[in-house]
């Protein structure tokens, strides 16, 4: 399948694939195994945008930065033949900054499941979005901005925590999948919504080249949302073993009083030669309420090693311009809203 549709992540493929090749077996004895993974990525960014979402000018300045590094363990043990038991947990730390009474920041991953040659996979936990991983994966290339559809949300779009999936086995190239995430109020001395789930489901197809999926998310307010639908489609294909191209749409209706109602469209591409790989996608983002803006991302990313790359990225994300005015309601000023975002480093898989 040329390379496994490169066109869905070649930073994908130097960021989660690469951790997951340099993954070390602590264990691994009748049936049961046990791996452990990670990275440390360091880097220096800058640019972005100039104003705070109060019209406040805010520094955008050169800074130094741990780029996601994480730690994670991966389990697994064969039931039977055809049944396979498997667990993830992965921690995300800072290690730009001295971080000592703290450790590791954030829970990324921790879920539980059960895998079935015939019958597919069950799993419940702290997962990313499946509609991030099905539908908007093609686009899901970069290591740090770039990512438009799903709101920018990416992995934690009405995920991450308390949800429960299903995905099918691969049918002749088909493969559709469901997911939900509860919310409750539990122990809330003032309970609003009481129990609350946001479903997202949809499916996908690869044949030869080509990869086509399609999905929606319930994207309910307790996640971030609006509380309508949204709806995404993408397509990708590798034209050869180097060189993939990919098209995306997502919308989402207009809420009579949160708003929030939008219309993406998103067009890209990817390169692989020797050690190096390149990323470009440019978007169309239409609100229903304020101006359209296109924004752009590209990327380029050296393998040094199979354990070490450098990498180098740009992001315009044309945020509308920021009118000022002073206490008399005069204008006095309209900025850009925001500067090209550059980031560059390396990461070390492990």
């Amino acid at each position: 399948m040329k390379k496994t549709l490169l066109a869905t992540a070649i930073a994908g493929a130097m960021a989660f694939s690469a951790t997951a090749a340099q993954a070390a077996t602590v264990y691994d004895q009748d049936g049961t195994k046990l791996d452990i993974n990670g990275r440390i990525a360091m880097g220096i960014r800058g640019g972005g945008p100039e104003y705070n979402s109060a019209g406040e000018k805010v520094s955008n300045d050169t800074e130094f930065v741990d780029v996601y590094s994480r730690l994670g363990l991966s389990m697994s043990h064969e039931v039977s033949s055809d049944m396979t038991a498997f667990g993830r947990v992965e921690w995300r730390f800072t290690g730009d900054e001295r971080n000592t009474s703290q450790g590791f920041n954030e829970v990324r991953h921790s879920y539980i499941g059960l895998r079935g040659n015939s019958w597919g996979t069950v799993q419940a936990g702290n997962y990313d979005s499946f509609y991030n991983s099905y539908v908007s994966a093609p686009f899901d290339v970069y290591i740090d901005r770039g990512l438009e559809l799903t709101t920018g949300a990416g992995g934690s779009k009405q995920a991450r925590g308390d949800s429960l999936g299903y995905v099918t086995p691969d049918l002749q190239g088909f493969t559709a999948f469901i997911s939900a995430k509860h919310y409750s109020d539990r122990g809330e001395v003032e309970p609003t919504d009481g129990s609350e789930v946001a479903t997202q489901g949809g499916a996908k197809f690869e044949t030869g080249g080509l990869r086509l999926a399609l999905g929606y998310v319930d994207d309910i307010v307790e996640g971030g949302g609006n509380d309508e639908l949204l709806y995404g489609a993408t397509a990708s294909f590798a034209i050869n073993d180097a060189f993939s191209a990919r098209l995306g749409y997502e919308t989402r209706d207009d809420n009579d009083t949160l708003g929030g109602g939008y219309d993406t469209w998103g067009l890209g591409m990817s390169y692989a030669v020797g050690q190096w790989a390149f990323n470009a996608d440019i978007y169309d983002v239409s609100p229903d309420n304020s101006d359209s803006r296109t924004s752009w991302a590209a990327g380029a990313y050296y393998n040094l090693t199979s354990s070490f790359n450098l990498f180098a990225e740009l992001q315009q994300a044309d945020q509308q311009s920021i009118t000022l005015f002073n206490d008399d309601g005069d204008v006095i000023d309209t900025a850009d809203g925001d500067d090209m975002y550059y980031i560059t480093g390396a990461r070390y898989f492990f």
